[in-house]
């Protein structure tokens, strides 16, 4: 007898793991604007913004390009192994279907990450990284 809990379990982390990394990419941004408005120098450090920046850039080429987020392909790999039910689609795609009831065409993602990619780009310009290092940072405001 096989014991599928396993594979469930670690598509289920996969799966936490997946709304992590799209809450980043979609409060990263709202924290940008937000912290730059209230003066919170941390939301320009150049770790967090290249970090922002990169995760949206993957989605965005990944819109473009058709593929399927390898986290959504190893997540499903994972529920097929546990013997559970698995989805077809992207996984922003799935449960934005599900949250919202509205089945879109792959285009209207593709479109809607396309946006969100430029309003971090423009951050970027508006809300431009900071280079310096913290102690020299601490230092000038002393």
């Amino acid at each position: 007898m096989r014991n599928d809990a396993p594979y469930q379990l670690l598509a289920d982390a996969v799966l936490v793991l997946h709304f992590c990394i799209v809450a980043f990419v979609v409060g990263g941004l709202a924290v940008t604007v937000v912290g730059n408005l209230r003066a919170w120098r941390w939301v320009n450090a150049l770790w967090f913004r290249l970090a922002h920046l990169i995760a949206i850039a993957v989605v965005v080429a990944e819109a473009w390009l058709g593929a399927i987020c390898p986290l959504t392909s190893f997540e499903m790999w994972l529920r097929a192994q546990a013997r559970a039910t698995i989805y077809s689609g992207s996984f922003i795609e799935h449960w934005f279907s599900r949250l919202l009831y509205y089945d879109a065409p792959t285009w209207v993602f593709t479109l809607g990450y396309t946006l969100f990619g430029l309003l971090v780009v423009l951050t970027w310009w508006r809300f431009p990284p900071s280079t310096r290092r913290r102690g020299k940072q601490w230092d000038s405001d002393l």
